[in-house]
């Protein structure tokens, strides 16, 4: 197996995020839900890195997903790159998994916006943002997000982002060991989804909330008690529909701490909130 690095050898970040609040405000005919969200960016990321592969062959390297080759976002996303613009070389590509699956921290998005960003360098495209962020959108809504790069107030479905720095605040995030389909939360006939419309002023003088929240604390037992459980820290909240919650820490120290008295069965996170993606930094280090 050839496993020549395509650029350098530091590897590609793929950040998470955290839905500071999600309001649903609406549905469409085609029913998809009409959404508000503050997303914002933190230092928990995945890490990729890409190999040279002979011409049309695009695979993944090292097979310790249990997501089969086809369906993972990451070959779906270099496939769809090659195919729109007529690329024949191949690559290999190695992930390194640090995001929690199906938390609701956006890790497969993000890792699918870094394929896409990297391999638009690494194979000479010279796409803008936008037309990435076009091709991503086919992949996923958060796609486009994590693709642009900066925290961000979403709208519409998620496609509508207007930047926003955010407080860089530290947090602690908690994954319980249950999994949240996100389907069946938006089809919850208790779901709210006639929030009223917020402005991102409303937003930053404290306002907003999860409308999933609800939901999730029905259906899961384990992530209401994950929540009362962090509720004891501060204000704490779920991200997108779970299953991962999140409480703001006053600084770093205070979340260690916190983060040591975590319950053994769920997983604790010590992250701090990010407006600009390090993807964008180890860009213009491949560049320089």
């Amino acid at each position: 197996m050839n496993d020549e690095l395509l650029g350098l050898p530091e590897p590609w970040p793929a950040p998470a995020k955290l839905n500071l609040c999600l309001h649903i405000v609406g549905r469409r005919d085609d029913g998809y839900h009409l959404l508000q969200s503050a997303m914002q960016l933190i230092d928990l990321c995945d890490e990729l890195r890409f190999y040279k592969r002979p011409a049309g062959v695009i695979e993944r390297v090292g097979d310790n997903s249990d997501i089969p080759a086809e369906a993972d976002l990451i070959v779906r996303a270099a496939r769809l790159l090659a195919t729109r613009y007529e690329v024949f070389d191949g690559v290999g590509i190695e992930i390194h998994k640090r995001i929690p699956v199906q938390g609701g921290l956006g890790g497969g998005s993000s890792d699918a916006a870094t394929v896409l960003v990297a391999l638009n360098h690494l194979w000479r495209l010279d796409l803008k943002i936008e037309q990435l962020a076009t091709v991503g959108l086919e992949l996923g809504a958060d796609v486009p997000f994590f693709v642009r790069g900066h925290s961000a107030w979403t709208e519409g479905v998620g496609e509508r982002l207007t930047p926003v720095d955010f407080p860089e605040q530290v947090y602690l995030v908690i994954k319980p060991q249950s999994g949240v389909s996100t389907a069946a939360v938006f089809q919850d006939p208790e779901l709210t989804r006639n929030s009223p419309l917020m402005t991102i002023r409303d937003l930053l003088a404290g306002g907003g909330r999860n409308d999933c929240a609800p939901v999730v604390r029905k259906r899961h037992a384990e992530i209401a008690e994950a929540l009362d459980w962090l509720g004891e820290f501060g204000e704490a909240r779920l991200t997108g529909t779970g299953a991962c919650v999140f409480v703001g820490m006053p600084d770093d120290a205070t979340a260690r701490s916190a983060a040591a008295r975590v319950p053994a069965r769920w997983t604790g996170y010590v992250v701090r909130g990010l407006n600009r993606s390090p993807l964008l930094d180890r860009l213009a280090h491949e560049a320089a």
